[in-house]
């Protein structure tokens, strides 16, 4: 048996304006500080129960480092490193406590020019007495600040690797289902929204024929509990002067969105609620043309077609 992917585990960003970003996700987004190592800030929401699901340097320019994946054992782990260098990936060790609540762990660049790593050990950080939930299943206080969040949802990437190559390492290697594509007569993915757990999408990828780099990173998504909660998200982000787009509602995954852009490292940041979740087995991948991107796209409400602000990651 192959070895598995649990879930998206964490971002690693790089801001240019430490301070702004900090805020940003702080106040106005309202992740909760796990803690400060140096000059590093890691961020979870109220119901991640990992140790962060972002972590905030500074940077001379906004970008994102890596994106790490939790693999589902330790064992997995190991058989990933294995699979991967049979493969003729060459794989960097990162030392267990190198990132602050992450055991030992493995970094690579995929085909899609993105830099991954994957972990399986982690420490869940102590919480305050004053900021933890007086529910035994649940890390802080909902709702203390900000829009408030409950948990880290999925991220977007776009790569001009050549043909499918990068989806079918996610599909191939890393053993993602894609669950909702845009593809083709021919059979050349234009996007993906793929995952390992019963979400719509884990990872969302996108195709170019050319970028400024081969890898680029288009969003962070975390996920809110209710439509109401966006709406009041929206009030926040305007009480706080941002612009944003939305709300508005995807065909794919029907989920309904707000996208804002953190004023420090420039990254887009997804607020998300409602969609579907999968758990039928023999899921049949829902196909969409690249004359329904559009409709795709925004089902209803402020359309994101022509607002898409990529932050790049780091080249291999």
């Amino acid at each position: 048996m192959k070895p598995q992917i649990a879930k998206l585990g964490y971002v690693a960003l790089e801001s240019s304006d430490i301070e702004k970003s900090v805020t940003f996700f702080q106040d106005v987004i309202g992740l909760e500080l796990t803690e400060k190592v140096q000059d590093t800030y890691y961020f979870r929401a109220w119901g991640d129960f990992q140790h962060h699901t972002l972590s905030i340097s500074p940077g001379e320019m906004g970008k994102v480092t890596y994106i790490a994946l939790r693999a589902k054992s330790s064992e997995d782990l190991y058989l990933f490193k294995e699979q991967l260098e049979t493969k003729g990936y060459s794989i960097e060790h990162v030392a267990a406590g190198t990132t602050p609540g992450i055991g030992e762990a493995f970094q690579f660049v995929a085909p899609s020019g993105h830099r991954l790593e994957l972990y399986y050990d982690v420490e869940k950080g102590e919480v305050d007495d004053h900021r933890r939930s007086v529910l035994k299943n649940q890390t802080y206080k909902s709702w203390a600040k900000g829009a408030s969040p409950r948990r880290l949802d999925h991220v977007n990437i776009h790569t001009c690797a050549p043909g499918n190559s990068a989806f079918d390492f996610f599909v191939e290697e890393l053993g993602f289902r894609i669950n909702e594509c845009i593809e083709t007569v021919e059979g050349k993915l234009l996007a993906g929204w793929m995952s390992v757990t019963p979400l719509v999408h884990d990872v969302a990828l996108v195709a170019h024929d050319s970028l400024e780099t081969k890898a680029r990173f288009h969003h962070i998504s975390y996920w809110l509990d209710s439509s109401g909660d966006l709406m009041r998200a929206a009030d926040i982000l305007k009480e706080n002067g941002l612009q944003f787009i939305g709300p508005g509602k995807h065909s794919v995954s029907q989920a309904i969105y707000l996208y804002v852009i953190d004023p420090g490292s420039g990254c887009r940041v997804e607020l998300f609620t409602g969609g579907y979740l999968i758990f039928e087995p023999d899921w049949e991948t829902v196909v969409w043309r690249p004359e329904e991107r559009a409709f795709g796209n925004t089902y209803w409400g402020d359309s994101i077609t022509g607002n898409a602000l990529i932050v790049p990651t780091i080249e291999a």
